[in-house]
């Protein structure tokens, strides 16, 4: 049965001169990528899609349907800011309240669904690694619907916004120099795809190139600087690689990364969107944001390795190689410990070594995914909401940058207690110590603000929030089914082993009582406790196709998502739950 494609329904509109309907855009393909933009998938699809958009200009229209997650997120201003920083070139649908969301049953950020130019759905993928899928899809409509007649190319219907230039655009981090160089900072400026020299007065005095929105700093030890040849190494997060960065001449070298973005399967010569770097136990740490791990690099051999984390995205504490990470973010090291700020669980981490000598993750603020909110206190009530950043303060406490409640808060580990130290910033996303104040890079504001170090903490109450998602009733007895059908001219590629892989897990775990763990099926029955009531189910999923024909040359692909899906067990509830990975819409 062929589906009609719901109205675009929301708040309003941006990217374009007026609201759009179906009805306007009728004769042309219209792709919608629902988006949010704390996600760092979505951010990842943004680039996978502009070569779609390109190729298939005049028959397609990109509408980006930003359905937040944060509180944060549904500020129009800040959804406004987000849209200029990360180049969005397609109208942007402002769904603040998920209507839009819902009516196309979307489960996950990002999800992206093809309408065709008689206005019905023909496609839906969530998660990375589609934009080959869609295109041969539409090389295949496209050659259908002319033949039809039903097709009508036309123009675009986006409209640039005005941007006012600034000295910075949307910095990220911020670093100050020895004090041989005359109190001079460096600056990720992200919005720029630069790395900035600031002098003791904030003027720009040299402009480094050749990043894509680079986020993390950190400066090597003048003894390993001198021997490796190069005196900061650059988090290039969007170009997916580590930069060393010469003062002395400017010069830059590639450290690790061809550029290509890291997917299942890669080895550590790719990177996937690394946000910040920081030098502790002798090597550079490596916030490997893309995939939920912490890296290292050896600036003296070179050598890359995974140090933490499995992938999966969420809050779990424990050795290196079990803990799970959500967008790290912000790295600090303090002697034994290094500070994390783990963006989408709202939380600050830290890692220290156990008695054995082995390194372990701890928590000291968040407890997951869809918690967060604004709220001093005990460390283990306190909430953020996506912090960015971390620095450690002389007196041994770590100062986080709140970004989406635009505070800074200090915890005080030994006391387990978090206050208020400043508010009313503009998305502060790292800071460093200068003297007696805190030097904070307010990035949604383009500047570096002063915050003094003496003030007294304020304590609040603020708000708690969790995520609000439309909760899916499921029996006990669940068939869980994880949709994908390869691309035109593909196939299911098995050459090397399974083609596709399915870890089912929990929140809380006691959820799940049966069917749980990792496995090669994209179906399964699992057992659900309906005394545990609601939940999250987490499910990853991930399947590799190839060429049709097959031969030296193919080309392979691997398409993965991880979804969070909020249950809740109800007796004579749909006995099947079906999350499309990738596919022909049925019909």
């Amino acid at each position: 049965m062929r589906v009609r494609a719901p109205e675009l329904v929301g708040r309003g509109w941006l990217n374009t001169d007026g609201p759009l309907r179906l009805a306007d855009l009728r004769g042309r393909f219209v792709l919608l990528d629902f988006w949010t933009f704390c996600c760092l998938n979505c951010l990842h699809v943004l680039d996978e899609l502009k070569p779609v958009e390109e190729k298939h200009a005049e028959e397609l229209v990109v509408i980006g349907v930003h359905s937040p997650k944060f509180v944060h997120e549904a500020d129009p201003d800040a959804l406004r800011a987000a849209v200029e920083r990360y180049s969005v070139t397609h109208p942007v649908l402002d769904d603040p309240e998920l209507v839009t969301w819902q009516a196309y049953t979307a489960r996950a950020w990002p999800t992206l669904v093809l309408v065709d130019p008689e206005g019905y759905v023909v496609g839906q993928y969530a998660g990375e690694g589609h934009a080959h899928a869609i295109d041969a899809l539409l090389t295949q409509l496209v050659e259908e619907h002319r033949a039809k007649g039903t097709l009508q190319p036309g123009d675009s219907p986006y409209v640039p916004p005005v941007i006012e230039p600034t000295d910075l655009r949307f910095p990220a981090s911020a670093v100050p120099l020895p004090p041989a160089h005359g109190g001079r900072v460096l600056v990720a400026d992200a919005g720029h795809d630069e790395v900035v020299e600031l002098d003791a007065d904030g003027t720009v005095v040299r402009r480094f190139g050749g990043f894509r929105e680079p986020n993390g700093l950190c400066l090597l030890p003048a003894d390993v600087a001198a021997e490796v040849g190069y005196d900061a190494v650059v988090a290039d997060t969007v170009g997916h690689r580590l930069h060393g960065l010469a003062l002395a001449d400017g010069s830059t070298r590639v450290l690790a990364g061809d550029g290509q973005q890291w997917m299942a399967g890669d080895g550590t010569d790719r990177l996937s969107s690394p946000w910040d770097v920081a030098w502790w136990r002798d090597r550079v740490w490596v916030a490997m944001a893309g995939i939920h791990q912490l890296w290292t690099l050896d600036p003296r051999t070179g050598s890359v390795e995974v140090a933490a984390g499995t992938g999966n995205e969420g809050l779990l504490d424990g050795p290196l190689g079990e803990a799970w990470f959500a967008q790290t973010s912000r790295l600090a090291p303090a002697g034994d410990r290094l500070w994390i700020a783990d963006s989408e669980t709202s939380s600050v981490r830290w890692l220290e070594q156990r008695p054995d000598g082995t390194l372990e993750v701890r928590t000291a603020v968040g407890t997951g995914l869809f918690d967060f909110g604004f709220r001093d206190g005990p460390a283990d009530q306190a909430l953020l909401q996506h912090p960015l950043g971390v620095t450690v303060l002389p007196d041994g406490s770590v100062a986080v940058c709140d970004t989406y409640n635009g505070a800074v808060r200090r915890l005080d580990p030994a006391a387990g207690e978090v206050t208020t130290l400043a508010g009313g910033l503009v998305e502060p996303s790292a800071a460093y110590v200068d003297g007696s104040d805190l030097v904070v890079v307010e990035s949604g504001a383009h500047r570096l603000t002063r915050v003094p170090l003496g003030s007294a903490g304020t304590r609040t109450d603020g708000f708690a929030h969790t995520t609000q998602r439309p909760v899916t009733e499921v029996a006990a007895t669940l068939e869980l089914v994880v949709s994908f059908t390869p691309p035109p001219g593909q196939k299911v590629d098995d050459r090397f082993g399974p083609p596709s892989q399915l870890l089912v897990e929990a929140t809380p775990p006691q959820l799940v009582r049966e069917g749980g763990g990792r496995g090669t099926d994209l179906t399964r029955t699992i057992v659900l406790d309906p005394h545990v009531g609601d939940g999250v189910l987490h499910v990853a999923a991930r399947a590799a196709s190839c060429d049709a024909d097959g031969g030296e040359g193919a080309a392979c692909h691997m398409h993965q998502q991880d979804w969070g899906v909020p249950v809740r067990v109800v007796a004579g509830a749909d006995g099947r739950l079906v999350l499309p990975l990738g596919g022909v819409a049925a019909g």
